[in-house]
């Protein structure tokens, strides 16, 4: 890809740049329903009780009897928070140094849908690890979807980033492992990667810094 022209990159979270097993979250929680039902969350597709966490029409006290009721699961709120987070894994760090050395060229922005028992755990991950405060702090700004009240793919989600930031499209690059999402932004005119598995940003990005040479 010609990065000559690109000013601005807006990164997805889950998959990019931490990486995520949905199996062993719905897995997880799957063991606490009473019926043996399969947690309606995916990569590609989900339930309206997770659309509506993410979108932050419900609280995660309404999330976690949403839970119990639409699955019969019979967990405490904190063996739910576990299950539900274990679909969190880790975050290589030469993904946080490339953000990092991004950051001195670009101006570099999250887009997660995610929610707010997730963003409480992948914020331990970082400061952890990495001793970084929360992922905010490698980005001009974060957009969690639960706060902003809006999810990829919608194009709402893309515009509301342009506008706010004053972000030229054909300037910005956004990168997303879901190809629905990437499909929502070619709409509203962004460059784009779909970084499909097993590819890496320390891959598709080598080229987009300064002295690389191809």
């Amino acid at each position: 890809m010609d990065f000559s022209s690109i000013k601005n990159i807006i990164f997805d979270l889950g998959g990019v740049i931490i990486n995520i097993d949905y199996a062993k979250g719905t897995d997880a929680l799957k063991a606490y329903g009473k019926t043996g039902a399969d947690v309606d969350f995916s990569q590609k597709a989900q339930s309206e009780l997770f659309d509506l966490y993410e979108r932050g029409d419900i609280s995660s006290v309404e999330f976690r009897e949403g839970l119990r009721a639409e699955y019969y699961i019979d967990a405490t709120d904190e063996q739910i928070d576990e299950a539900w987070n274990s679909l969190l894994l880790d975050i290589p760090a030469e993904r946080i140094e490339l953000l990092r050395e991004l950051g001195k060229h670009y101006r570099l922005y999250l887009l997660s849908n995610t929610n707010a028992i997730h963003m409480l755990a992948f914020n331990k991950i970082v400061e952890e690890n990495f001793g970084i405060p929360s992922l905010d702090s490698l980005f001009d700004k974060a957009y969690y979807s639960h706060l902003v009240r809006m999810r990829k793919p919608g194009g709402e989600v893309f515009e509301h980033i342009l506008a706010e930031n004053g972000l030229k499209r054909e300037e910005t690059l956004f990168i997303d492992d879901s190809i629905q999402h990437i499909e929502g932004a070619q709409k509203v005119g962004l460059q784009t990667i779909h970084l499909a598995p097993p590819l890496t940003i320390n891959q598709v990005l080598k080229e987009a810094l300064p002295g690389h040479e191809a």
